[in-house]
């Protein structure tokens, strides 16, 4: 699916074909990135192809989240296969009562992330408070200083501003940074092969390129050869050439050439499979300290 998605979906679409049903559930895909971005795919063409009602869960660490929430209800699961029952739970609650045609709720009470989508609701008995009391009681607590609860919540959207550009390359320094597990092979720093909490910098000041297991390597580098402890993606190709993944022998290239003025001394490398936004944020802020006393100018950051 996230190589060929087209294909993938064209080919599950064809296993549906021929069946009879009312409604879809994919997943859960817990925190599993891979999982919640097909699960988030094949439910968008699934609800365009055959019309029908799709569900998945996912946890809110998921990137699917974000790419899919507005297409579709994606209700707050648990971060692994532990909380399987319950997600489940959750979604089988929820789809008996669309196949039963009741009326459902909003998504904080039916457990489904916000999608953006206002929907009219009219109000019964007590609650049948016109909307500009409602209002006036809100913004009297609010002068209050009380707690309540809006009923148009307006999402927070993390704005990254986008950098300048480096003005003159021939001059500037160079970082190397990866998601992508790339360590010297006893993995002195014990990163973990998923849900990464922790993140390495290894001395390249010496080297024209990583070696691999069985390359040369001087004497003076403190560390003899590279891999990947990555459990995301295939290890053979960075295995054999830890160069496909951190690009160090084609940046010397580079500075040999005056392209660039000179490249930092150390990479920097942790895992991305799985490893929250909490702490791929908390890792990042630790690595910035020191590109900045390190006096890097740019940044090139590898994945898988």
């Amino acid at each position: 699916m996230g190589s060929h998605t087209d294909e993938a979906i064209e080919q599950i679409i064809g296993f549906l074909q021929d069946k009879e049903f009312d409604i879809f559930v994919a997943g859960p895909a817990f925190r599993a990135g891979r999982y919640g971005v097909a699960c988030g795919h094949i439910c968008k063409a699934v609800k365009k192809h055959f019309g029908v009602p799709v569900l998945t869960s996912m946890n809110d660490e998921n990137p699917g989240v974000d790419m899919f929430k507005k297409d579709m209800p994606i209700f707050i699961g648990g971060k692994s296969a532990a909380k399987m029952r319950a997600d489940v739970k959750k979604m089988s609650k929820y789809g008996n009562k669309i196949l039963a045609g009741e009326p459902t709720l909003g998504a904080e009470a039916e457990g489904y992330f916000v999608r953006g989508v206002r929907q009219q609701v009219w109000l019964q008995g007590a609650e049948a408070i016109p909307a500009a009391q409602r209002g006036v009681d809100m913004l009297l607590k609010k002068l209050a200083g009380e707690p309540y609860q809006t009923e148009l919540v307006i999402p927070k959207v993390d704005m990254v501003p986008i950098a300048p550009p480096v003005q003159d390359l021939s001059k500037a320094k160079i970082a190397l940074v990866t998601s992508g597990g790339i360590v010297p092979v006893d993995n002195p720093d014990r990163i973990q092969s998923a849900s990464a909490t922790r993140w390495g910098k290894y001395d390249i000041s010496m080297l024209d390129r990583l070696p691999a297991a069985g390359d040369d390597c001087p004497q003076s580098s403190p560390h003899k050869a590279y891999k990947t402890i990555h459990a995301g993606y295939d290890p053979a190709a960075a295995d054999a050439d830890p160069n496909v993944c951190v690009p160090l022998d084609a940046l010397r290239a580079y500075q040999k050439e005056g392209k660039i003025g000179a490249i930092a001394t150390h990479f920097y490398s942790t895992v991305g499979t799985g490893t929250t936004q909490a702490e791929a944020a908390k890792m990042g802020t630790e690595i910035v300290e020191h590109l900045r006393q390190d006096g890097v100018d740019a940044v090139i950051m590898t994945s898988t």
